[in-house]
């Protein structure tokens, strides 16, 4: 037997032995407390992969075995075979990969999903919300932020290099229909690779982080320059008068796929990334910088906003440095992974918040165009309300 197989075997033993005791503990409480067992159920049913899963969910959910052994097998698996898990896809020369964003460039969509939006409710929901906002004279420009592998594919595979097709051609199309639509959007892809193609020096910093889903702080910091510079440039908007200055602050961090893993212990296998984050600071008084929801600009997004911002260090997210290049305090609404339709749901609870703006920038990572949370509703704007 070779050491793989030994390392195979070493996981399938216990894992067909946790489901066997799983699967009699389940059917001898259900016989005790006078139900039909689950898997009766399964039995009487046509046979179908929609069955399959949901018997497979329903065990997870009540299974006492599945929520405390679970974290030991993945502990195990990873200690055996290297394997991270559902949630996270490790690339080459350490790159580590969030699956849901890798499902989102490779998985074909189906004709008719169940439960996901189709591009067209994308663009209607866009245009809807753009279309509201003029009416009472803002302005909306659109920034999909794009996913790590879209800007890093040949860091996930080198079939990447082999092609010179763009991985990310729902995005792509999502973009150009939103700007046949007269939707002002921020093409960070374009930008993002020319970035790439310039020779790079052995110090340069990659545009995301090598454990984490999100941009560096150098990616970062060049999307809030070129949403500033559209934003200047449009017009919309006349530069403040607040100036700013740059806190340089180191970090070190594990990144949020080695946490998706729930693997315990699993940071030992992993050193820390170093992370040179800048926090926007005050020119005139030396403090961090602070939002504020008088201003002209209100800025909704997920996680890529939050990162910096409201975690380590704190005020050197996009939001920070994008009032550091507009020269004024910023309005925002976060809300990890619900920038496809919570941030709007949370405006739409918070009125005052519109009050005297001019601008409403609106960042939603690209794998939300598919998988955003709560989809792609048409949410009203909240009834106007005197000014803050």
């Amino acid at each position: 037997m070779t050491q793989s197989q030994t390392k195979q075997l070493f996981l399938i033993v216990p894992f067909l032995g946790i489901l066997f005791l799983d699967g009699v503990t389940h059917t001898a409480r259900d016989l005790l407390s006078g139900e039909r067992p689950e898997v009766a159920d399964l039995l009487l049913q046509v046979p179908s992969q929609d069955n399959l899963r949901l018997y497979e969910e329903n065990l997870e959910e009540g299974s006492w075995f599945v929520q405390n052994l679970r974290p030991v097998m993945q502990s195990m698996r990873f200690m055996a075979l290297k394997d991270l898990g559902k949630k996270a896809v490790r690339g080459r020369e350490g790159w580590l990969f969030y699956d849901l964003g890798i499902r989102y460039l490779t998985e074909r969509t189906p004709q008719n999903p169940i439960g996901e939006p189709t591009l067209n409710e994308v663009v209607d929901s866009v245009t809807s919300f753009r279309d509201s906002l003029a009416e009472r004279g803002i302005q909306l420009l659109v920034v999909p932020a794009p996913g790590k592998a879209s800007v890093y594919p040949e860091m996930l595979t080198t079939r990447a290099l082999k092609t010179d097709q763009p991985v990310n051609g729902r995005t792509l199309e999502l973009i150009a229909r939103l700007e046949k639509e007269s939707v002002e959007v921020v093409n960070l892809f374009d930008f993002y690779e020319s970035k790439k193609q310039e020779t790079p020096s052995s110090g340069d910093e990659p545009l995301y982080l090598i454990q984490d889903t999100h941009w560096s702080p150098e990616g970062m910091r060049l999307a809030a320059e070129t949403v500033a510079n559209r934003l200047l440039d449009l017009g919309w908007i006349s530069p403040g008068k607040e100036a700013y200055d740059l806190k340089e602050v180191s970090l070190l961090r594990y990144g949020d796929v080695l946490r998706m893993t729930q693997t315990p212990g699993i940071e030992k296998w992993f050193e820390q990334e170093e992370i040179r984050a800048t926090q926007v600071v005050n020119k005139a008084n030396g403090e961090i910088y602070t939002s504020d929801p008088r201003s002209e600009v209100l800025v909704l997004g997920d996680s890529f906003l939050r990162i910096y911002e409201r975690d380590e260090p704190g005020s050197g997210g996009f939001v920070a440095h994008l009032g550091r290049e507009l020269g004024m305090p910023l309005a925002s609404i976060i809300n990890d992974g619900g920038a496809s339709t919570l941030v709007r749901q949370e405006l739409y609870r918070k009125p005052d918040l519109l009050a005297g703006k001019k601008v409403v920038v609106w960042e939603f990572v690209e794998r939300d165009i598919r998988f955003g949370t709560e989809g792609w509703q048409d949410v009203p704007l909240p009834d106007e309300k005197r000014e803050i």
